[in-house]
Formats: C-alpha cells, sequence, structure tokens
C-alpha cells in the first residue's frame, strides 16, 4: 500500500483526535482523584493564606 497524501492527512487528524481526547481523560482523572486533593487544597489555601504584600528580599538601594 502506498502511503498518498490523502491517507496521511486522515491518519493524523484521526490521531490526534483521538489522542487529545485520552490526554484530557488523563488529566480530568488527575484533577479528580481522591488522593490529590489534600495537596490541590494545600495550594489553594496557600496562595489565600498570605497577604498581598511585595516581595522583600532585598531593601531598596
Amino acid at each position: 500500500m502506498i502511503m498518498d497524501n490523502d491517507f496521511v492527512v486522515w491518519f493524523a487528524k484521526s490521531f490526534g483526535l483521538f489522542y487529545l481526547i485520552a490526554l484530557s481523560i488523563v488529566i480530568v482523572a488527575y484533577a479528580y482523584w481522591p488522593s490529590n486533593k489534600k495537596r490541590f487544597d494545600h495550594a489553594a489555601q496557600s496562595v489565600l493564606g498570605h497577604p498581598d504584600e511585595p516581595h522583600r528580599d532585598e531593601p531598596w538601594r
């Protein structure tokens, strides 16, 4: 079988579609996995728990 341009384009579009669907399912499953809840809650609270002040590593010169 000789691969012509139409076949390659069809295969790339189909493979890309299924790849993105599978990747989306994996990302959603990771985000809602019960063992990750503690890590995500801690990350959310660490951002909200600190006052909104400028970073002061070095004093102004």
